[in-house]
C-alpha cells in the first residue's frame, strides 16, 4: 500500500500513517527500511497488518523523489488541468 505520513514523533520513535476516513496506521521505527526516520507528507510503500493496538505498519519503505515527479508527468499527460478554474493563462 502507499500513503502520505501524517505524523512522526522522533523522540518517541514512531508515527501514524494516513488511512481515508479510517483509523490512522501506526508505524515504529524497528519497521523502516533504509530510512531512521519520516517526515510529515511524505509518500510512503508498506505492508499493513492488524495487532492488538489496532492497524500496524510492516516493512515502511520511502518512495523516492522521482517516482512523485513521475506520477505529475502522467497526470499532465493525461489532460489535467495545471491551474484553478478561473484563472486566465
Amino acid at each position: 500500500m502507499q500513503t502520505l505520513v501524517k505524523k512522526w514523533f522522533q523522540d518517541k520513535e514512531y508515527g501514524f500513517l494516513e488511512n481515508g476516513t479510517g483509523p490512522d496506521i501506526m508505524v515504529r521505527k524497528a519497521e523502516l527500511i533504509k530510512c531512521s526516520y519520516l517526515k510529515v507528507r511524505s509518500i510512503v510503500e508498506f505492508e499493513c497488518h492488524i495487532d492488538d493496538q489496532g492497524l500496524i505498519a510492516k516493512k515502511v519503505s520511502l518512495l523516492p523523489k522521482k517516482r512523485k515527479i513521475q506520477n505529475k508527468q502522467m497526470n499532465k499527460q493525461r489532460g489535467s488541468r495545471t491551474h484553478p478554474f478561473g484563472v486566465m493563462t
